[in-house]
């Protein structure tokens, strides 16, 4: 053999070795699985992004949208690490978590308002009353209320076009809690998916259109979408109608579409180290990067006891795994534990 084949061959082996060394550290990276709510993600999103440049390769966070409900199913099943949720763990969820020997630990982490929308060309609708919600979204309205006029005299005599979150989504199940009275009750005749972009774009083009998701994605998209003011016909302040703006949702005036989002943490995953950092960046970083994407910070105060919270793996939920629940202060809740 030449010295000359001698050396290529020495090279080619450096070369794969290299490789073989570069691969073992990409795939040797500690990985965290979230998954769950649309809403939540783009905060959660946002912190993972910020957390990963910290210490670049050593830990990947991967972030999926299947919907607070979709998201539970994983969580509870052990497939994922942190569940993102748009409202507080339901009975059924807890039973599942329970069959699977699943602990979790709830986190608060922001608050959100649930925009109600139309199409930016609609002329006629400014506000809408809660009465006016539910008249349209109840189970007993579909195949009955189907024509603008039906709900207000003086609104055209066109078809309306709803569009929502899927059955899966927790916005879904608050804004059903809220406006009609019922968790996951409503009629059915409505274009929904888990990907509130998609929503955006069907009122986006739609004149007749009218829905509601977070408030985040009206923020991105508000040179598409006209919001729409909510009265929920206590008018003792004289307050009126109002809108879903960052103030409205902190002063607590927009009513009864707040609500807040959570992060749910596997407590077994909550032992290793890079979940354990990730949680406590997620909640230091939490007033920054919520107001970044579009939603309300919670209280510094709410955000202490979270951070007790997380240090002693306190589980279980605070509203008692009850589901959705309206008009409550997180803080007031976390102070209980």
């Amino acid at each position: 053999m030449t010295e000359g084949k001698m050396r290529r061959i020495a090279v080619c082996l450096i070369v794969l070795l290299m490789g073989i060394s570069i691969s073992s550290k990409v795939y040797s990276a500690a990985i965290i699985k979230i998954d769950g709510s649309s809403t939540v993600y783009p905060i959660t999103e946002a912190v993972a992004e910020e957390f990963q440049k910290i210490d670049r390769g050593k830990i990947r966070v991967t972030v999926g949208i299947s919907g607070t409900g979709g998201g539970f199913k994983k969580f509870c099943g052990g497939e994922t690490d942190i569940s993102d949720a748009s409202r507080p763990i339901k009975p059924t969820e807890v039973e599942l978590c329970k069959k699977n020997d699943i602990e979790y630990i709830e986190l608060p982490v922001a608050y959100d308002g649930l925009a109600v929308v139309v199409n930016p060309k609609n002329h006629w609708v400014v506000s809408i009353t809660v009465e006016e919600l539910k008249k349209i979204w109840e189970p007993a309205a579909q195949g009955k209320i189907t024509r603008w006029k039906q709900i207000r005299q003086g609104w055209p005599d066109k078809e309306i076009h709803l569009f929502g979150p899927g059955v899966d989504s927790g916005t879904y199940d608050y804004f059903t809690e809220a406006i009609v009275g019922k968790e996951h009750s409503s009629r059915g005749d409505f274009t929904s998916s888990e990907d509130d972009n998609v929503l955006v774009q069907g009122i986006a083009t739609d004149l007749y259109a009218l829905g509601f998701f977070g408030v985040a994605y009206y923020e991105e998209n508000k040179e598409k979408l006209k919001l729409v003011g909510i009265d929920d016909g206590n008018d003792e302040n004289g307050k009126g109608p109002v809108l879903s703006t960052y103030e409205n949702v902190v002063k607590g005036l927009y009513q009864p579409l707040s609500r807040p989002l959570f992060i749910y943490v596997n407590r077994k995953s909550a032992d290793r180290e890079e979940v354990q950092r990730f949680v406590e960046f997620y909640i230091k970083s939490g007033t920054t990067l919520t107001k970044e994407v579009g939603y309300v910070a919670l209280p510094d105060k709410a955000y202490e006891l979270d951070l007790k919270r997380f240090g002693k793996h306190i589980t279980g939920s605070v509203f008692g795994g009850h589901g959705s629940q309206v008009g409550v202060k997180i803080e007031d809740l976390l102070q209980k534990e």
